[in-house]
């Protein structure tokens, strides 16, 4: 029995460190452009708001695909799911590190993001399948390693290969750990849990794209267009309007694409809502910093990511550790002290000035990283626990897809308040104000405070998580619900 349970355990390590290997891939891939965004503007003579659909591309299909998993993984197996993923992805990242024009790159970041919008939430329902309740929590917090590790390394990466070489490379230097990762799965990976066989819900995908794909559409351009317009509002309107009728619809469904039920779950629902808060005041920040850093302070995006640098990696190394402390204390307190640290740290950030200290910049952010670190995947693992095995595919995909939501109506709010607050503050300036400033002082004080309103809504995102966080249960790791429901199941009584 000892020799079997060692080769299950083997087995059940190679499959997730195969998985890791891709998760880590992926994510490091998507933190790579935004650095390479002006030589690739030159190169291919676009402007800002073309060369945006670089991320603005990748984030529409990935979040397409996320809500079409649940499908994929009841239909196809662990492997061949997998194989085909991370095979588009690299087949993309050629394409990508090959391209002659910007059409061709645009086509090769939309090839990528239809093998990594499948990654996450099949690594996610493996792990649930692979390990026992009281050892998901550190399963979790190695994806969350994985997760948080490539964005911390991916910025300051890029910017030396862009500085020192092509932006191509950054392509061609994912290619060969994308292929690694193939030949490894083509060899170690197994399939992991039951195949239900669904029928595609045709209208289901039809409605879901269109629906969270205008939603991310319209936060996305935000940024760069008024609210009251149909590339915003619009778009969020005919997002909104489709994605209420796909509810109604796909709960007439026998086999729905995305089985909303998961949400009658108590601990389900009230983790993704708050999730949904940290996610907005945790993308929308990521985004602040790095603008205070080089639009008001100079830095160049290599300088700027150094200094985010410790933060980022202050995550990664914690999110193991969080995970060993949510199989023994659940969510709850975990959580709770993680966004009081959010909270408080967020609201450092709105004393800035021109003449901050980048050391008081890179303590703060390293010690909101390691809140960060407390929140993020024990929320996930608790709101996955709640749910039995049958819905667990629908509960990654639904958690995966609403963190997506979040990270695109956080970020076009964030940015939206810092312009309109800049806009409002430059008005009120007086003669006394300005005098002896030249006018790029003047700008960078107003962005500055633009940048410090932005930051007091984020914190407040924060405070609003850490009050939800309240009322989640003392073992909030979804234990006793699975356990009880498992009993009424061997009773003859399906829960799902």
């Amino acid at each position: 029995m000892n020799m079997k349970a060692h080769a299950a355990g083997v087995k059940r390590n190679g499959i997730l460190i195969v998985m890791l290997m891709g998760a880590f891939v992926t994510i490091l891939n998507q933190t790579l452009m935004n650095v390479a965004l002006p030589s690739i503007m030159k190169d291919f003579n676009i402007t800002a708001s073309q060369g945006q659909w670089l991320s603005t591309g990748f984030m529409l299909v990935n979040g397409v695909m996320i809500p079409t998993t649940a499908f994929l993984i009841e239909r196809f197996t662990t492997r061949q799911l997998y194989l085909f993923a991370m095979i588009t992805f690299a087949i993309g990242t050629i394409v990508g590190g090959l391209a002659i024009n910007y059409p061709m790159l645009i086509a090769g970041r939309m090839i990528q993001a239809i093998g990594a919008g499948v990654v996450m939430p099949l690594l996610t329902v493996v792990v649930l399948n692979l390990f026992p309740l009281e050892r998901r929590g550190r399963a979790m917090g190695l994806i969350g390693l994985a997760m948080n590790f490539a964005p911390a390394i991916g910025p300051t990466l890029s910017g030396w290969i862009v500085q020192q070489f092509d932006w191509r490379d950054l392509f061609l230097l994912i290619v060969p750990f994308a292929i690694l990762d193939v030949i490894v799965a083509a060899f170690l990976l197994s399939d992991v849990g039951k195949r239900t066989f669904p029928k595609l819900d045709f209208w289901g995908v039809i409605f879901s794209t269109i629906g969270f794909g205008s939603l991310l559409l319209g936060f996305s351009n935000a940024g760069d267009h008024d609210w009251l317009t149909m590339n915003v509002l619009g778009f969020i309107l005919l997002g909104m309007v489709t994605l209420t009728f796909f509810v109604f619809y796909e709960g007439k469904k026998e086999t729905p694409l995305l089985n909303f039920k998961v949400f009658k779950n108590t601990t389900f629902t009230l983790t993704t809502i708050i999730s949904f808060f940290v996610v907005m005041g945790l993308f929308g920040g990521m985004l602040l910093l790095p603008i205070y850093l080089q639009n008001v302070r100079g830095f160049s995006p290599l300088d700027s990511g150094l200094v985010l640098l410790p933060g980022a990696l202050m995550t990664a190394v914690l999110s193991p550790v969080t995970g060993v402390l949510f199989d023994k204390f659940g969510a709850k307190y975990l959580s709770l002290l993680g966004l009081i640290i959010m909270a408080v740290t967020t609201f450092m950030f709105t004393n800035m000035n021109e003449s901050t200290t980048l050391m008081y910049i890179m303590i703060v952010q390293t010690i909101r990283a390691s809140g960060m670190a407390m929140v993020m995947m024990p929320l996930q693992t608790a709101a996955l626990n709640s749910l039995p095995l049958s819905l667990a595919s629908h509960g990654s995909a639904m958690f995966n897809t609403m963190r997506q939501v979040a990270g695109s109506i956080g970020t076009a709010a964030l940015i939206t308040v810092m312009s309109k607050s800049s806009a409002s503050f430059a008005k009120t300036l007086t003669a006394s104000d300005v005098v002896g400033k030249t006018k790029e002082q003047i700008a960078n004080h107003v962005l500055v405070h633009g940048i410090e309103i932005a930051f007091m809504v984020a914190a407040i995102s924060s405070v609003v998580a850490c009050i939800l966080t309240l009322f989640l249960r003392k073992n909030s790791n979804g234990m006793e619900p699975i356990v009880k429901k498992r009993s009424k199941i061997s009773k003859g009584k399906d829960v799902s």
